[in-house]
């Protein structure tokens, strides 16, 4: 039941059993007599370490300021240590009571606003020790040399040798993208952005033409071909033209 149309705070029970044969009644029994109506007991049959409980995924969203969530024990509410603190930390925030029956604590009375509010400094600890965990990680890398993110899927001297068959113009950015095994988009992020567009006038040319083959040199690593002249491009240009004629 979600809050009434007059904004009444609400007491919500949730009950959580492991499995289907166990039975809630012992739960749902100590909700009803803490004052939850039986329509406002929402109950899980899932382990606790499951990703999703999606009876308190539904009671989470119906909570709202004010109100007051009821469980029998704190076991029965979280999945772990690390999501009991997390929850107990976001029911505070949202201006959302809490009331565990069987272990006291109901942010009602003094002692219970001081064991939630206990729960929010663990989880502000908690989330602190992430945060300094990360970035001393972050930092041993760096010192290892390592920067992190994704690698580059052309080492150094491909990508050197790319720009240079870019720059000479004996193949195309499909054509050294193949050589490599890698999409055209990985040659571009490789490729020196103010050349980028700007190759000699011989490239032009010879996007038209059949490509020669790169001569390999005694390690098997591809050579690039020097660039035609003005003269040797038109020349073969005029060849092709003559064998294309009718």
């Amino acid at each position: 039941m979600v809050v009434d149309a007059y904004g009444v705070p609400v007491l919500i029970g949730y009950a959580r059993v492991s499995t289907a044969d166990q039975n809630p009644a012992h739960q749902v029994d100590a909700l009803t007599r803490a004052g939850v109506a039986a329509t406002d007991v929402y109950l899980d049959h899932a382990s606790g370490a499951k990703a999703s409980q999606p009876q308190l995924d539904l009671v989470l969203r119906l909570l709202r300021h004010g109100d007051t969530l009821a469980v029998t024990r704190l076991d029965r509410l979280g999945r772990s240590v690390v999501h009991l603190v997390n929850l107990g930390a976001d029911l505070r925030e949202r201006g959302v009571g809490l009331h565990v029956i069987e272990q006291g604590i109901d942010t009602a009375s003094t002692e219970g606003r001081a064991m939630f509010g206990m729960l929010s400094v663990l989880a502000e600890l908690q989330r602190e020790l992430i945060v300094a965990n990360t970035r001393d990680g972050l930092a041993a890398a760096r010192a290892r040399g390592r920067t992190g993110g994704r690698r580059p899927k052309l080492t150094a001297s491909q990508a050197e040798l790319a720009q240079q068959l870019y720059d000479a113009g004996t193949k195309t950015v499909q054509q050294i993208a193949d050589l490599f095994g890698v999409p055209r988009t990985t040659v571009y992020g490789h490729l020196d952005k103010v050349t980028i567009g700007k190759r000699p006038a011989a490239a032009t040319l010879t996007r038209t033409l059949q490509p020669a083959a790169a001569e390999t040199g005694h390690d098997g690593v591809p050579r690039c071909a020097p660039p035609l002249s003005a003269d040797q491009g038109a020349h073969r240009f005029d060849r092709v033209k003559v064998r294309e004629g009718p």
